[in-house]
């Protein structure tokens, strides 16, 4: 059960919220569906600004919900829509397909990144 305590964000319809705990990405998206939940995955800037206040708040990195597809270099949603929203950090993505993960820095931007790090774990509800 996730322990809010304050950590928790509102932006539109969605609600996020984190249990504060780092994990790999597949293990992020696995708790946020045991909360019954997604991992949080920014629409929008108001969303973007929700999740970040929580990065910021924790002083962590976070994996969005989104991952990169067969084509290098193209990303999209975890549920597989193509993304129309991205706040890409200067020069990201540059993984070239050995990183497909998507990553918040602690500024708001996104970085591409391998999916077998320890990033905050953030879900959207």
């Amino acid at each position: 059960v996730l322990a809010l305590n304050g950590k928790i964000r509102e932006a539109g319809e969605k609600i996020f919220a984190s249990n504060g705990k780092k994990v790999d990405f597949g293990s992020a998206v696995k708790s946020c569906e045991e909360a019954g939940g997604t991992i949080a995955t920014p629409m929008n800037e108001e969303e973007n600004k929700a999740i970040l206040s929580i990065v910021q708040q924790y002083n962590q990195y976070a994996y969005l919900g989104i991952k990169e597809g067969q084509i290098s270099g193209q990303f999209k949603y975890i549920n597989g829509m193509p993304l129309n929203y991205t706040k890409w950090h200067q020069y990201e993505p540059n993984g070239k397909g050995t990183e497909k993960c998507v990553e918040m820095y602690t500024d708001g931007s996104w970085n591409d990144k391998k999916c077998n790090l320890y990033r905050l774990t953030i879900c959207e509800f």
